[in-house]
């Protein structure tokens, strides 16, 4: 803020003959340089100070001079180059940086105390209560995690919601801001809402305690209609188009808008939510709802994608809304689809059909459950050879639309990894095991809720053998190439291959060693360590937790190769530190295997979106030549597509790879 002095006895005339008024003129105080005539038809209620009100706002090719124009201001400090115009009621409470534009608006107005949404508490994935996560302004997918889904820890939740509270306390003391450059324009009501620099809120209709983060290079962008009460609303992130929200979060990168409600919901890093509705919603990165007829209740989400008229049941007519959904990371839902929590649905499935039944099918990734009846039928493991898996492993990182300075969600994207593994393990395991106990005449078997066809057991479990047996070895080939590039020689190569882990990692134990929490992907040893510090006293704010969560995420490396390391003996009844040169070789062959097979079954899955089938509708006045014609005007040829062009360049370079690896390792001494 500027160097502020009072005015003087000419500038107060001046101000006087411009239709300004003050109970005190003692309370206002101005900046150097001030220039009385741009501050016309004033009311000031209260203190306030005034920077300089030189130079111009810029409105494309169009100049406006600072200043302050037919306003009512109490308690207000106001840096240099503002300008504040036509407040029907009142601006108060506010400390407003250099820059900031303030104009058409009602009431804008700000308590002392207020909190500015810290510690409202949101009830997220069970609706009846009981995970309620305090917001503040930095909350991250991984704190929120734990404060929702850890309720079995009560010392770890005491400790964070202390942690919590202290920074409630530093909200209260802190006084209003309106951030340098920010716009705020044809707002009717603004009570309580502390605003970043370069936010953009331009006719909101009510905005209620709550915070608006931003900066400069992301921006926060409030739009027309939006109502939106005890709230935190992240850098880069908009809320447009009549949006409703109550309770909620919204997290760095997310869209909201047309009209989309949300009340007691948490929606992280890069979440899109438009049309429909959301209720005590865990929105984990990632998470995408598009459509009018959807409702998303009582669940925890992350890179998922809900299909129209996606529904979800929590009270089952009984004891009220207490039932919860968890669908992990890279789950889908079709359109219509509907769900009676509680379920669990594993990683990278697909959910069609009006599912009447409860299931748990955490151990079953990607698979397709479909509704049967009063039935769930389930394909296991079928969705690891769709293109469409194919096409959201890579489309995650490149959507990341975070341009803040810090990020705050900490985020592992790859669809194969130890979580996904480690699932297809016990998948594996499961199947062939229902495979051995079951009565040769069932067509179907019952695994955990779901309905299995019985011949289908052996097929996903070599479905999952499959992917687990590429995943290991292009762990190894990853970790021996660079060696074998300069010519190490094989004592240093078994040298490589040896975890060197701070922290345990198991193998196929019953107990599961890994834990999606909140997108980011941690060995449960680690997990443990980190809750027992939190427990202890040991992280003692906010900033030291976020740190620890961060030394985690770089930690994911090493843990990784631990259980690619255990699980590579327990699979394969040997040590990858006493690999032989033939080992690698045929380590290399495993790789090409599986990855080809792979390749080649995603081919064939996306050669049906161009097949006669897929032309229905196309060339409608013509011939069959013309209905081609048509089609490939629109979509391409089948050779000629961007993702099948991809799959076939990867298949010929991991033929490349593979014959360069094996020739370097079978001269390994």
């Amino acid at each position: 803020m500027p160097k502020y002095r009072v005015l003087t006895e000419t500038e107060k005339k001046s101000l006087e003959s411009q239709g300004c008024r003050a109970v005190e003129w003692t309370d206002i105080q101005v900046a150097e340089p001030f220039d009385s005539t741009r501050v016309r038809n004033v009311t000031f209620l209260g203190p306030v100070k005034i920077g300089s009100v030189a130079g111009v706002v810029k409105r494309g090719n169009l100049a406006e001079p600072c200043g302050i124009y037919d306003a009512t201001l109490a308690d207000v400090n106001i840096a240099d180059g503002c300008l504040i115009k036509k407040i029907g009621s009142r601006l108060s409470g506010y400390d407003i940086g250099a820059r900031a534009v303030i104009e058409d608006c009602g009431l804008i107005s700000a308590e002392a105390g207020a909190s500015f949404g810290c510690g409202v508490v949101v009830d997220a994935v069970n609706e009846g209560g009981g995970r309620g996560v305090p917001l503040y302004p930095e909350l991250s997918a991984q704190v929120a995690h734990l404060l929702a889904l850890h309720r079995y820890r009560p010392q770890l939740i005491a400790k964070l919601e202390s942690m919590v509270a202290a920074r409630v306390a530093k909200a209260k003391a802190a006084r209003a801001q309106i951030g340098s450059e920010a716009t705020i324009r044809g707002v009717k009501t603004m009570l309580n809402v502390t605003v970043g620099a370069g936010a953009r809120i331009e006719d909101a209709a009510l905005l209620e305690n709550g915070t608006i983060l931003s900066e400069p290079k992301a921006p926060a962008i409030v739009g027309s209609g939006v109502t939106a009460r005890e709230f935190v609303i992240a850098e880069g992130s908009s809320v447009t188009d009549g949006a409703m929200l109550k309770a909620t979060y919204v997290g760095q990168g997310c869209g909201i808008g047309k009209q989309f409600s949300a009340e007691n919901c948490l929606f992280f890093a890069n979440c899109e939510a438009y049309h429909g509705e959301s209720v005590a919603l865990f929105g984990g990165p990632y998470t995408v709802t598009h459509h009018k007829s959807t409702l998303l209740i009582a669940a925890q989400l992350s890179f998922y994608n809900a299909g129209s008229g996606t529904n979800q049941s929590n009270h089952m007519y009984k004891l009220g809304p207490v039932h919860q959904g968890i669908m992990e990371r890279g789950s889908k839902t079709g359109s219509f689809s509907y769900l009676l929590w509680p379920c669990r649905i594993g990683p990278f499935s697909v959910v069609i059909g009006k599912n009447m039944a409860n299931f748990d099918l955490g151990d079953l990734p990607f698979s397709y459950i479909i509704a049967e009846g009063n039935k769930s039928t389930v394909t296991p493991g079928f969705n690891l050879y769709t293109v469409g898996t194919v096409r959201d492993g890579a489309k995650w990182p490149a959507r990341d639309r975070r341009k803040s300075s810090v990020k705050r969600d900490l985020i592992h994207f790859p669809v194969f990894n130890p979580l996904t593994v480690e699932r297809m393990v016990r998948g594996e395991q499961l199947l062939n095991n229902t495979a051995k106990v079951s009565d040769r005449s069932l067509e179907e078997v019952s695994i955990n809720g779901g309905t299995i066809k019985r011949l289908l057991l052996k097929t996903g479990a070599k479905y999952y053998a499959t992917a687990i047996e590429a995943y290991l070895c292009e762990k190894v080939l990853d970790r021996v190439e660079p060696l074998l590039q300069k010519g190490a020689p094989l004592t240093e190569v078994r040298q490589q291959l040896v975890a060197r882990a701070s922290l345990p990692a198991a193998g196929t134990e019953a107990r599961p060693t890994w834990a999606d929490l909140g997108g980011m992907l941690i060995a449960k040893e680690r997990l443990e360590v980190l809750s027992a510090l939190v427990e202890s006293g040991a992280v003692p704010d906010l900033e030291a937790l976020q740190a620890k969560l961060q030394e985690c995420f770089a930690a994911y490396g090493e843990d990784e190769w631990n259980f690619v390391s255990a699980n590579w003996e327990a699979r394969y009844g040997s040590k990858l530190s006493e690999i032989t040169a033939a080992g690698l070789a045929e380590a290399a062959a495993k790789l090409l295997a599986a990855r080809s097979k792979a390749i080649k079954m995603t081919l064939s899955d996306a050669e049906k979106e161009f097949s006669e089938t897929a032309q229905i509708g196309f060339g409608v006045d013509g011939d069959v030549a013309a209905r081609r014609a048509d089609f490939e005007s629109l979509r391409g040829t089948y050779a000629g597509n961007k993702v099948v062009k991809q799959l076939n360049a990867e298949l010929a370079a991991i033929e490349q790879r593979v014959a360069a690896f094996k020739s370097k390792a079978e001269t390994l001494k």
